[in-house]
């Protein structure tokens, strides 16, 4: 603590370039930790991948499971870093990984929801707050609802998604020596997995230790990161926000919004800001919407990020879906007049009936969250 001021803490005096530095450091550590995942995941087997398949054995199973397991790690960027992975390993396909990645997306919103709930006596500040995480929930759960039937008749976002991946990496480019970010990420990955070897544990506990340790570094590696931005952009985020407001832009909107998610590496902080900020009053919910909106594209970065560590490129190709997913999903919605504020109204909606019943609050977080995305894991394969 600052003695002068009881309030400073220590880690808001560390000069900037040394934050940045750490960064990038830590970006490192996550790459190193994606490709712990993927060495964990091939060393457990044929096996491993077979009973992995049988509990995603279609993709609206696929989808619940990308639910469930966002809500359980609490970070879509976790989840698609895991998805990616499992990808990059050859042990999930792409066609059952782009639903995973879709519920990705649904499970991510839980967290802004939650924070919503802190306002609950306030009634009026808890309704605007409410409405301001609840059209982040109602808008993923619309382009799901329309864009995965798209995609499971026709596979349009997967095709794009292959033409990008040969376009940016060839079909050879997943050789190591053609990769300088891999070859560098490869080097700490071998030593680590060189430790098992021969290991008189057993090659499925080696395995285990290598995707607890990639687990626990991609999950501290993005928290640090999180932190480490959140403080480089803190000031500049506040700033691009009042900016928002005072120009009442939607495009200015989704580049604040895909911009602060990126610098941050987290749509869960831009969303969680913007709870507040709605239900102060300070920002309106068509004026936090498209910011909401930007989130989403930002937030993608994570898979594509930890695509670099990957040797398939299918992990590239299910980054990409990820991208492409949220890109068409603003496109077929925002643009049109009509058809725009749709969520903002549909969570309105929701957040007047909370504020009157708020015990519908845990039916609706328990139920869309955690029961129905196990429900669908369990029941639908």
């Amino acid at each position: 603590m600052d003695p002068a001021n009881p309030s400073v803490r220590p880690d808001r005096v560390v000069p900037p370039p040394l934050r940045a530095l750490l960064v990038v450091a830590l970006l490192y550590a996550f790459l190193v930790g994606v490709g712990l995942l993927e060495e964990g995941i091939s060393a457990l087997g044929e096996g491993f991948t077979t009973g992995l398949l049988d509990q995603v054995a279609n993709p609206i199973s696929g989808l619940f499971a990308g639910v469930l397991f966002t809500v359980l790690v609490q970070s879509s960027s976790v989840s698609t870093a895991t998805i990616v992975a499992l990808v990059g390993a050859g042990t999930v396909p792409v066609d059952l990984a782009v639903p995973m990645v879709m519920g990705a997306n649904i499970g991510t919103t839980v967290t802004n929801t939650l924070a919503a709930i802190g306002n609950i006596r306030r009634p009026k500040e808890f309704e605007l707050g409410f409405a301001a995480a609840t059209m982040h929930d109602v808008f993923n759960l619309l382009a799901v609802a329309i864009l995965l039937p798209l995609e499971l008749l026709t596979g349009f976002l997967t095709q794009i998604a292959l033409w990008l991946t040969e376009l940016l990496r060839g079909t050879e480019v997943s050789e190591v020596g053609r990769s300088p970010i891999r070859s560098a990420v490869k080097l700490p990955v071998d030593a680590i997995a060189g430790l098992f070897d021969g290991d008189p544990i057993g090659g499925a506990t080696a395995a285990l230790l290598l995707l607890a340790l990639g687990l626990a570094l991609i999950f501290a590696a993005l928290g640090l990161i999180t932190r480490n931005m959140r403080q480089l952009v803190a000031g500049s985020v506040e700033r691009a926000m009042n900016r928002v407001v005072g120009t009442g832009g939607g495009a200015i909107g989704l580049v604040v919004g895909l911009l602060v998610t990126v610098a941050v590496q987290s749509s869960t902080i831009t969303t969680s800001i913007l709870v507040p900020l709605v239900a102060a009053g300070v920002l309106t919910l068509p004026n936090a919407y498209p910011i909401t909106l930007g989130a989403n594209i930002g937030t993608t970065i994570t898979g594509l990020l930890a695509s670099l560590a990957v040797l398939r490129p299918e992990g590239l190709t299910i980054a990409l879906v990820h991208t492409l997913f949220n890109v068409t999903a603003i496109a077929a919605f925002y643009p049109v007049q009509r058809i725009r504020l749709w969520p903002v109204i549909a969570a309105e909606h929701l957040a007047a009936i909370a504020t009157r019943r708020p015990w519908l609050i845990a039916v609706y977080v328990i139920g869309l969250f955690v029961l129905l995305p196990l429900a669908g894991v369990f029941l639908l394969n």
